[in-house]
């Protein structure tokens, strides 16, 4: 069974509340958005494996300890996604990085997928998929459902800010799949948005209404 955590970590969360916050600019929106990522990334692959290797120092030989040869791929679901990836490409550079297009159906309301680009050996790594949002869980589950259709045999969704409602939606379709929050907000409105959450992550990001 997947776990679900919640980052309780005070630079999280202090930067959390002034991205929450609707008089932050466009500017300072994305580079929070940005700094909050590499702080979550610093989590996430706390269980990355470890190998040793000899070195010199300045001093004598050493064995000392490097990341073993994982393969990440940081996945976002576009567009808003996007503003989460460089954040945590400057934690792991070597990540490759794939992309879901998604839209919801005006009359259906499920998400469709549009656009699909992973790196070619996706049955060989370790995915994360990011999206600063996960509300009703209706886009999360998808973009699970896209990788694991194409061969992915290892994921993670990480996001910003979840409601129970879409915790729970991606919990029910992949139980296998580990999920990563800054912050477990209260609900969902009529209207789907997340309560307090922070509005349309994508149009916060890219100044757009």
């Amino acid at each position: 069974m997947g776990k679900v955590y919640v980052f309780d970590h005070p630079l999280i969360q202090h930067k959390l509340t002034y991205i929450r916050d609707k008089n932050t600019g466009t500017k300072e929106f994305r580079e929070l958005v940005d700094e909050v990522a590499t702080l979550m990334a610093f989590e996430i692959t706390r269980d990355l494996p470890l190998e040793e290797v000899e070195i010199e120092t300045p001093v004598s030989k050493a064995r000392a300890k490097v990341i073993a040869g994982k393969k990440l791929g940081v996945i976002p679901i576009l567009r808003a996604g996007i503003g989460m990836v460089d954040g945590i490409l400057k934690l792991i550079p070597a990540a490759k990085v794939g992309h879901i297009g998604l839209y919801r159906d005006p009359q259906t309301l499920k998400p469709v997928e549009y656009y699909v680009k992973l790196p070619s050996d996706v049955e060989e790594r370790d995915f994360i998929i990011v999206d600063p949002m996960l509300a009703t869980g209706g886009s999360a589950v998808a973009a699970i459902d896209a990788l694991k259709k194409r061969g992915a045999k290892s994921i993670k969704f990480m996001c910003l800010i979840a409601a129970p409602e879409g915790v729970e939606a991606v919990e029910t379709a992949h139980p296998d799949v580990d999920i990563y929050i800054a912050a477990l907000d209260e609900r969902l409105n009529d209207h789907g948005y997340i309560v307090p959450g922070l509005g349309d992550a994508g149009d916060r990001l890219f100044g757009t209404k």
